[in-house]
């Protein structure tokens, strides 16, 4: 099994795939809790890159600031 952590898109396709598939109905109550479940594992990973992404962008723009003129 592959133990590296899934890119963003790919989080977000499988996510998307689940939510298409439960929207679908045809699913037995099992495999509706599963996929549920899938999802909201999937949800925090988006979630926690998504963070991530926003402190870097945040850390970039206070360093990337101008410097207030000393005169």
């Amino acid at each position: 099994m592959n133990s590296e952590k899934p890119s963003f898109e790919q989080s977000l396709k499988q996510l998307e795939d689940i939510v298409s598939k439960m929207e679908s109905g045809g699913l037995s109550l099992e495999e509706s809790i599963q996929l549920y479940e899938k999802g909201i594992a999937l949800k925090k990973l988006c979630q926690q890159d998504l963070e991530n992404a926003s402190l870097k962008i945040e850390k970039l723009s206070l360093t990337d600031s101008p410097k207030p003129d000393p005169s």
